[in-house]
């Protein structure tokens, strides 16, 4: 008999934030795999580092980040030849009959590295994937921003997007969330300021996190961003 696949979303960052569920396939599984930069500590381990007592861990280190541009053929190269590479590295878990539980900051299969995995394993095993509260999610609670009621309409875009493409969007949505912040800052800020919604745009760092904050965007002095930020354009104008 093989192992069972589980995908396990860890939430946006505050530990307590882990579901009961999670806690537990992370707790029994025979082995804790999770993706980090090559040489870098892996957020989402950190997240549940208490309930890792023994298990076997397997690291999945990219070989590739933001050095590259992602539309560059090298890149793409390197993400997919890694991601079947780790994928394989699961599955000899899997058919040794372990339990593994990759693990996902936010959820499993909402931009996350885990679902690259997925596609490649989940007909092939028992899978089962657990969701984890998104990073959005936990970043407008920290903001205790309202984001979108009634009939307004909410887009989740990638700031990776080309500045002209963004601010199309912005123009055609409610509310907004602006992921994958880091170094785009400064060309989401100026789509925001064109589509005349800097005032209310707000801006959050590592959200839940201990070490996080949020201000208004308009307010940030400076245009430096780690990884870890979401900008949130609220949609509900018509407030009480």
């Amino acid at each position: 008999m093989t192992g069972k696949l589980f995908g396990v979303g860890t939430g946006p960052g505050d530990p307590e934030l882990l579901t009961l569920k999670a806690a537990k396939a992370i707790s029994t599984a025979d082995v804790v795999a999770y993706f980090a930069k090559q040489g870098n500590a892996s957020n989402a381990r950190a997240i549940v580092a208490e309930l890792i007592t023994g298990q076997i861990e397997e690291q999945l280190g990219y070989p590739v980040t933001t050095e590259i541009d992602r539309r560059h053929e090298d890149y793409k190269s390197a993400t997919s030849g890694f991601y079947a590479e780790a994928a394989e590295r699961v599955a000899a878990h899997l058919d040794a009959g372990r339990n593994v539980a990759v693990l996902s900051e936010g959820d499993p299969l909402f931009y996350g590295s885990y679902m690259h995995l997925h596609v490649r394993l989940a007909h092939r095993y028992p899978t089962e994937v657990i969701p984890g509260i998104t990073a959005m999610s936990g970043c407008w609670s920290t903001a205790g921003l309202p984001l979108v009621q009634g009939d307004d309409i909410l887009s989740v875009l990638p700031g990776t997007l080309d500045e002209v493409d963004l601010r199309s969007r912005l123009d055609n949505t409610d509310g907004a969330v602006i992921m994958k912040v880091g170094r785009n800052l400064p060309k989401i800020r100026r789509a925001i300021e064109a589509a005349g919604r800097l005032d209310d745009a707000v801006y959050v760092e590592r959200g839940t996190m201990a070490n996080g904050l949020s201000m208004r965007l308009a307010d940030k002095p400076d245009d430096v961003a780690p990884y870890f930020a979401l900008i949130l354009v609220p949609g509900w104008s018509n407030r009480p």
